[in-house]
């Protein structure tokens, strides 16, 4: 089944953890802890995204992780759902030069990082399916969007962007065959992209050094 097909047949649970999975593997880019997303995790657990426990901690992650007003980031690209496209110039006719250069000089890793911004400032404090599928939808989108910018391929999908995909693919198919009972592997699928993104932000910044 393809990754369309699997998140609008996916449930509130299955919905909510796949949109948490891909925002976790992009944790590296917004300097948090590994942990910082685990109490969301546990809230699916609990008892999925529709009680006060996921509001709370999705208000908790969103303040340790300095989460501003993704309208704001002049470096964020446009997906849907997950905001307008902040670009400069954009309602003024002319973008000055001022604007040109910033433009230009924002790198890749900025881009990224503004998407994984996005994509923890716009989760549904207090959901419901339709919000939950237009948020999951979203971060599929954007997840495989950062992984096109950090990958390597100078044309078209890559090896990072087709391993995200089979990822969110994973988590799906594992919520859906296994209710709750498929978090923890979910989880455990999300662990490894995020240390394999980990790993790549690292070696770039190792290159710009």
């Amino acid at each position: 089944m393809s990754l369309v097909d699997l998140i609008a047949r996916a449930d509130e649970r299955g919905l909510a953890a796949s949109g948490l999975a891909c925002l976790d593997r992009c944790v590296p880019l917004l300097g948090g802890d590994d942990e910082v997303l685990r109490p969301l995790w546990s809230s699916l657990a609990d008892g999925g995204a529709d009680g006060d426990a996921w509001g709370e901690r999705l208000a908790k992650a969103r303040a340790e992780l300095d989460c501003a007003d993704p309208s704001a980031d002049p470096s964020a690209d446009t997906v849907p759902g997950l905001g307008p496209d902040p670009a400069p110039g954009s309602g003024s006719g002319a973008e000055t030069e001022t604007e040109a250069e910033t433009e230009a000089a924002v790198s890749d890793e900025d881009r990224a990082a503004a998407l994984a911004r996005r994509m923890l400032a716009t989760a549904p404090g207090d959901p419901c399916a339709s919000a939950l599928r237009a948020w999951a939808d979203a971060c599929s989108a954007a997840a495989l969007q950062i992984h096109r910018l950090l990958d390597v391929a100078a044309d078209g999908d890559g090896p990072l962007v087709a391993a995200e995909r089979r990822r969110q693919v994973a988590v799906l198919e594992l919520l859906a065959g296994r209710g709750a009972g498929g978090l923890r592997p979910a989880l455990e699928v999300s662990t490894e992209g995020r240390r394999v993104l980990r790993a790549v932000v690292s070696r770039r910044a190792r290159g710009r050094s």
